[in-house]
């Protein structure tokens, strides 16, 4: 029997490992691929699940593949490619009618009717800050109040100057651009603040997050470029650079050695930590009508409080870390695809780009780097550090932490970048949602 030269030079054994290595997602391919097959002739002989078994199955298929993708692609994988594409192309493909109607149902009862995302939020919000190392934190963020506030009011002055030099008003500026970039990524900030406008102005929460996602995805892209350019900075003058070090003592990495490694995986710390999360998430409730502010901000005012004080065992705080990495490993992509399905409309995501808009998104970015290198000099840090650690303000929580620090190969400094993000961006939030209750 003749053989090309193909088969007889690759023998069959080798091409069959060669798929099987090959992953979607971390997912062997021949596995992804039945479960994507089963799940697509369910849809188009309408017998998928109109629940959340189909919804799942749609969504992570769906956040798996297209996040895989993001990461693939030269440059795009290093300015968030990956929550690009679960974003856009699911609101792309329900804008122009190409979604089929039983996984449109199915991913609707998942994300609004047994509501994945406010239990994504929950997990998120509480294990991000009870994962925290108590004594960084508090240490950390003293260290670093001074150039995250003098950076914060900087940004929020150029946001709003540069927004009416192209005509947008100073209060939809402050809102829907300078808080979602400030806002410490998209599940931990514009996710609550969506809700918290939503819940203040009426208006529909996917028209909102709709708003607010381009910003938040140009801030995190200039902030991972202004990272790189501080790099180069650093390796030019030497005097500005430390090499991965911020405060010139050294005292930072005496604070570093407080890190502990993670502990073992315990599924009933997990357990313990889901009803946590749901707990908090609640108690955010019960105290909304008290207070007049949303639910999903007070709980991360709750967290922290619990958090500084040390009123939650050791244990609990690890079950809600772990729950945490658990979701944020797992659901991040599914949930974004989620949010670009439903929340995130075609027409106004295409329509928010434009060079004014481009202008002010990277003015805010700029002019909080550059504060955060002139305070932090001024405050005996490493300039080229303390901007680092300032623009990680901007970034789109953890991933864009670690594309803003691996940009400028300062990957060190994640305990303080986690503090400019998750506690900074908690910040924004409540301060964002309080002054909008008060305006409105």
């Amino acid at each position: 029997m003749d053989t090309s030269p193909l088969q007889t030079s690759i023998p069959r054994s080798a091409r069959t490992s060669s798929l099987t290595n090959f992953k979607i997602g971390g997912m062997p391919l021949p596995m992804f691929l039945a479960a994507a097959l089963v799940t697509i002739v369910a849809a188009i002989t309408k017998k998928l699940p109109d629940d959340m078994i189909g919804g799942f199955a749609v969504l992570m298929l769906s956040g798996l593949l297209l996040g895989d993708m993001g990461r693939r692609i030269p440059v795009f994988k290093h300015i968030g490619g990956p929550a690009i594409l679960c974003l856009f192309v699911p609101s792309a493909l329900l804008g122009y009618k190409l979604m089929d109607d039983a996984a449109l149902k199915a991913i609707t009862t998942t994300m609004k009717t047994a509501n994945l995302q406010y239990l994504y939020i929950a997990c998120l919000v509480a294990g991000s800050m009870l994962g925290m190392n108590r004594k960084i934190l508090i240490q950390g963020f003293l260290k670093m109040f001074v150039p995250l506030l003098v950076g914060t009011v900087t940004a929020i002055a150029a946001g709003v100057a540069v927004g009416l030099m192209f005509g947008y008003d100073p209060k939809h500026t402050f809102f829907y651009i300078v808080m979602p970039i400030l806002g410490g990524g998209i599940g931990e900030g514009i996710l609550p603040l969506s809700i918290g406008y939503s819940e203040i102005t009426g208006a529909a929460q996917g028209h909102l997050v709709a708003m607010m996602v381009p910003a938040a995805l140009i801030g995190n892209v200039v902030a991972i470029l202004a990272s790189g350019i501080l790099k180069r900075l650093g390796e030019k003058h030497r005097r500005y650079s430390g090499d991965g070090m911020l405060v010139k003592t050294g005292e930072d990495q005496a604070l570093l050695k407080e890190q502990k490694a993670e502990a073992a995986l315990d599924l009933r710390l997990m357990g313990f930590g889901l009803l946590l999360s749901c707990t908090l998430f609640i108690l955010g409730g019960l105290l909304a009508p008290l207070t007049g502010i949303p639910g999903p901000v007070l709980m991360i005012v709750a967290a922290a409080l619990l958090k500084v004080s040390g009123a939650i065992p050791e244990s609990m705080e690890v079950g809600a870390y772990q729950i945490y990495k658990f979701m944020s490993t797992n659901l991040t992509f599914a949930v974004l695809v989620g949010l670009g399905t439903l929340f995130v409309s075609w027409d106004k995501l295409v329509g928010a780009f434009s060079l004014g808009y481009f202008v002010i998104c990277a003015s805010i970015v700029i002019s909080m780097v550059v504060s955060g290198f002139f305070v932090g000099a001024w405050l005996k840090m490493y300039p080229v550090e303390a901007a680092i650690i300032t623009a990680c303000h901007s970034g789109l929580g953890g991933t864009g932490d670690v594309a803003i620090l691996s940009s400028s190969n300062r990957m060190g400094l994640m305990p303080f970048a986690q503090i400019s993000t998750r506690i900074g961006g908690a910040a924004m939030v409540v301060f964002a949602t309080i002054v909008m209750k008060w305006l409105h």
